[in-house]
């Protein structure tokens, strides 16, 4: 096990992305934040945070529940998944999750937005990208890109959840 980032990093990481989504969306004003359960909801909140104390504007953010539409994954239903029932048509929607890996949850979180209305644009921010795409997905905001092997697992640990904050990398089978 090593931690590739502390809670100094990920603070850091956080308000430079911020910065990134306020430079190419001018204003903000018709920015939604989307997180993806469970750590891109406060990851989502955090980037609100730090785009007030930058922009001095207040993003709407929704939590994105992906599981009812994962194509890798059973699918016992598809109902409503959203904290908040709001429409996406015309917004600019930055999603964001924790880790980037093949993409399909980037693909399901895809296909649940447009089920709520037409994005003027969808954005992908995230933490880490760890590379090994299935998918030809690429994110506009990343964090920090970390080259695994497919046997290496990438945690990334919030105080919201996991009482602190931190990116570790281990090796298949630990700690599952």
């Amino acid at each position: 096990m090593a931690q590739l980032m502390s809670e100094d990093d990920v603070a850091r990481v956080l308000v430079r992305m911020a910065h990134q989504i306020a430079e190419k969306n001018p204003g903000v004003q018709n920015v939604v934040l989307a997180g993806i359960r469970t750590r891109g909801v406060p990851m989502a909140q955090r980037l609100a945070e730090n785009l007030a104390r930058i922009e001095g504007v207040r993003l709407p953010i929704i939590a994105v529940d992906v599981e009812p539409y994962r194509d890798d994954r059973p699918n016992p239903r598809r109902d409503a998944f959203w904290a908040g029932d709001f429409d996406l048509t015309g917004r600019i929607v930055v999603l964001v999750d924790d880790v980037l890996y093949t993409g399909r949850t980037v693909r399901a979180a895809l296909d649940a937005l447009v089920e709520r209305g037409r994005p003027a644009a969808v954005q992908l921010a995230v933490l880490v990208d760890r590379g090994h795409r299935e998918l030809p997905i690429r994110a506009d905001y990343v964090g920090k890109n970390i080259p695994t092997a497919r046997r290496e697992v990438v945690r990334v640990k919030l105080a919201e959840i996991d009482t602190f904050d931190a990116v570790i990398l281990e090796k298949e089978g630990v700690g599952h």
